[in-house]
């Protein structure tokens, strides 16, 4: 959680640069709220707090390419439900079974680094699809990802609605989380998510 912090010092650091340009900078605060993908193996429900910091990066044929950044602070309840998925040939594998088929709580810490796409569909909405691949710090260790540092991936398809200082944002999302095979657990979490945010320009 340090690199965490460490993230966050960094990123008020750059809010305060940002405030003085006037060059299509935006900081957006938004809540979502997810669960697994339907299956058999797990249960999984997270709620998420970002911020994040838009900077546009260019306009092409009237579609906006936009770079951002920012922290999340994400808060989740899992629970392991097929007992076998924990094999045998898993050193120490029947305590590991009971621990992990415990409810247990998960905090995880992200720094957003992605893109959005967008097209204008009137004079104050539009639509945008956005990619991420971010770093990520998580505090438990569960049978499908190991504690400590991973990845977090995530594709969502928004819509804005701008107002005179504002706009409001709502954004269905896929969301995955994975080390890529960094640590040993490294089967991860699917989510399905929805977020409602709000949007100010600097």
């Amino acid at each position: 959680m340090r690199l965490f912090i460490s993230f966050l010092f960094l990123l008020c650091s750059n809010l305060i640069w940002c405030q003085s340009s006037k060059d299509s900078w935006k900081v957006g605060f938004s809540y979502g709220t997810g669960n697994a993908i339907k299956n058999t193996d797990y249960t999984y429900t997270n709620s998420s707090y970002k911020v994040l910091f838009y900077k546009k990066w260019r306009t092409y044929k009237k579609i906006d390419f936009t770079f951002f950044f920012g922290p999340e602070y994400n808060h989740a309840s899992h629970q392991l439900l097929n007992f076998y998925f924990v094999k045998p040939e898993t050193p120490n594998y029947e305590a590991k079974r009971d621990a992990f088929m415990q409810l247990k709580t998960i905090n995880e810490g992200v720094l957003h680094l992605g893109m959005t796409v967008q097209k204008k569909i009137s004079k104050r909405s539009a639509i945008y699809v956005l990619g991420s691949i971010s770093p990520m710090l998580t505090d438990t260790e569960t049978e499908r990802l190991s504690k400590g540092f991973a990845f977090c991936d995530i594709l969502a398809l928004g819509y804005t609605l701008d107002f005179k200082y504002f706009a409001l944002d709502v954004r269905p999302s896929f969301r995955h989380t994975s080390n890529a095979g960094l640590n040993t657990s490294n089967a991860g979490f699917n989510t399905k998510n929805i977020e409602l945010g709000i949007v100010f320009p600097l």
